[in-house]
């Protein structure tokens, strides 16, 4: 074979496996695992793991979250496909059905080992939390307690994090309440720009039977109610920082709907409730991390 050639084969075999790579990468919903796993990071450091307990929780919460976004995109491909979404890299052939699925398996699979590496009764909770999303992927996602699986996966999400510390200390009910409270409110908010077209394609959630302006209301009251706990749950009287966190929480909802239908008017898809949620979660650490409260 001439240089000239084998270089040419090279660089296509380069090429072509860079390309899958970008498309897992898109395929696993970057946007949420990164929040969720930054999230975690943060209320790691916040409740007072080590670095190496940091690493762990933050390896684990990454593996579920890449296990759960390429299940989703895995077993959405056709319904993907149907309502013509180019942005997702299974249903436009970027990447391979076959592919994202064994990558789906390989975080699942990993997502319980790394978590191990805390300690066996924290692995339980960030278990739970994986399969509850998974079956949210499959087959609570068109039923109506489509909510459940996020309330679950979010609530024993802090969960996780605070019994993988030294001696496993109890997390805080207040903390898991406002946790599920937080994943309730994302489920209503990350539904809304998918509403007709998962009419189309027979979903029918809770969001779709409370429809767009319920969906609205649910989510704006289930953000209000996860920034109100963490703010009056634990023991104490509430800042003045955490009562702002509260009237942020108030406002990102509504300013988020707005930038929607801007979106909408552009012919863009309206993503901006959704990434209002992860906004108000940062906010909401952030807070327990500067108040020191949690445990």
């Amino acid at each position: 074979m001439e240089p000239s050639v084998a270089r040419l084969l090279g660089n296509d075999q380069t090429s072509l496996m860079s390309s899958r790579v970008l498309g897992l990468v898109r395929a696993s919903h970057p946007e949420p695992a990164a929040a969720v796993t930054t999230v975690a990071g943060l209320l790691a450091w916040g409740v007072g793991h080590r670095p190496a307990g940091i690493v762990s929780v933050v390896l684990a919460v990454l593996a579920s979250q890449l296990a759960v976004g390429w299940t989703n995109d895995a077993l959405d491909a056709e319904r993907d496909a149907t309502v013509g979404r180019t942005d997702k890299p299974v249903a436009s052939g970027a990447v391979g059905r076959r592919v994202t699925a064994w990558a789906a398996a390989a975080a699942a699979v990993a997502c319980p080992l790394l978590a191990l590496t805390t300690n066996p009764v924290a692995a339980f909770w960030l278990t739970l939390a994986l399969v509850s999303a998974l079956l949210y992927d499959w087959p609570l996602k068109a039923t109506a307690f489509s909510v459940l699986p996020y309330a679950v996966s979010f609530g024993a999400l802090p969960a996780f994090v605070v019994l993988a510390l030294p001696g496993q200390p109890a997390p805080p009910v207040w903390l898991v309440t406002a946790a599920a409270c937080l994943g309730a409110g994302a489920h209503f908010a990350n539904v809304l720009p998918d509403l007709a077209d998962d009419a189309r394609t027979g979903v029918r959630g809770l969001p779709h039977r409370l429809g767009a302006a319920g969906s609205r209301v649910a989510a704006a009251g289930l953000l209000l109610a996860a920034t109100a706990t963490l703010v009056l749950g634990p023991p104490g009287p509430p800042s003045a920082i955490g009562w702002a966190a509260v009237g942020t929480a108030a406002v990102v909802p509504p300013l988020s709907w707005y930038a929607g239908r801007s979106a909408i008017r552009a012919g863009r898809r309206p993503v901006a409730a959704f990434r209002a949620v992860m906004l108000v979660a940062l906010i909401d650490v952030v807070l327990l991390v500067a108040s020191g409260r949690v445990v």
